[in-house]
């Protein structure tokens, strides 16, 4: 089964992103698989505050991703799974879809601020015609109406 891959984060225009790997994998009978990473900088502590820190960040991620989950099994009838990795967040994301064969579309979400698409986005489009799979980029400021329709 084909999975849309999309990153978890705390910005706005992931929202849009969730939403339209889910409409996409519900019309296409794909997958989502939703990717969380952990960026190594908020574990520079103490081994012990670390590891805290490192489980509390989890915790979070597990919070968040239930909200997006419980909407994709209930409006979508999509199961998504969910990938949680540390490190810099492109090499994660490329090193994501090297190990999992299933996956065979990027999702991101781009920012309509001023300052740009968002950090990925702009660190992905320097290498766009080398990416391992197709990327879709849903703007952050789209409606769910306009998503659903595009869907």
């Amino acid at each position: 089964m084909r999975k849309f891959l999309v990153v978890l984060d705390d910005s706005r225009e992931c929202l849009n992103a969730m939403r339209f790997a889910a409409m996409r994998a519900a019309k296409t009978g794909g997958g989502v698989q939703v990717l969380a990473v952990i960026p190594p900088e908020e574990f520079n502590h103490w081994i012990g505050v670390g590891e805290i820190m490192r489980e509390e960040a989890r915790d979070r991620i597990n919070a968040h991703f239930e909200v997006f989950a419980k909407w994709m099994r209930d409006r979508q009838n999509v199961d998504p799974e969910l990938a949680i990795r540390e490190g810099d967040p492109v090499s994660e994301i490329l090193a994501q879809i090297e190990e999992d064969g299933d996956i065979g579309v990027l999702v991101l979400g781009a920012s309509a601020e001023k300052g740009g698409p968002g950090p990925i986005v702009a660190a992905l489009s320097r290498s766009f015609g080398s990416l391992p799979v197709p990327l879709t980029i849903v703007p952050g400021e789209m409606s769910k109406d306009k998503l659903s329709m595009i869907c």
